[in-house]
Formats: structure tokens, sequence, C-alpha cells
């Protein structure tokens, strides 16, 4: 198992749809990707559709994040994300800024 380098900050970008379709496939790359940095960026402004699997999935990263003392800051919001966040009324739990690309504003 490979430790975090002190301070070590990773951008993971998020193509895919985040529904029950994909969510067994990213759950693992998401939270091997945490176990690697101290700090794991997420770039969603790609993602098309979350369902209430993708929402699971994120509040699970960040659960994780929380319990190792690391951070997991969604740094884009695509439209279906930031709609998502709202739906759940998850915006402040989740402590981003909701930031979209300015081509969906």
């Amino acid at each position: 198992m490979a430790s975090a380098r002190p301070d070590s900050r990773q951008r993971l970008t998020v193509v895919e749809d985040m529904t029950i379709y994909n969510a067994a496939q990213q759950k693992p790359l998401l939270l091997d990707a945490l176990q690697k940095c101290t700090t794991l960026e997420l770039d969603l402004s790609a993602v098309g559709e979350v369902d209430t699997a993708g929402f699971q999935l994120l509040v699970l990263v960040k659960r994780e994040a929380a319990r190792a003392g690391k951070q997991v800051p969604i740094v884009a919001h695509s439209q279906a994300v930031h709609e998502v966040v709202d739906f759940f009324n998850m915006a402040a739990t989740f402590g981003d800024p909701l930031l979209m690309p300015a081509r969906e504003r």
C-alpha cells in the first residue's frame, strides 16, 4: 500500500456519467487516487449525468478523505453535478464553491 507524500496534490477529471451504470468501476479508481495523495481535486465539469449512486460515491469519497485527514475539493462542477448537490441540499456539507465552466453559465 503506497502512502501519500506530505502535501501531495492530484487532480482527477471524471468524464463519464456518475450513474449506477458506472459507479462500480469509478469507486475503486476514486479511492485508489485518494490513497495516493493528501488532496484529491475532482474536476467534474465533464459529467453529464449524476444519479443517487453517483452522488453516494461522492459522499463516500468525501467521507473517506475526512477519515484519513485528507481533502477532496470539487474544483469544477457540471450543471448535472450542481443540480444534484442542490437537490440534496449538500453544498454546505461538501464545502466546495459551486464552480462551473464559463460555457455553461
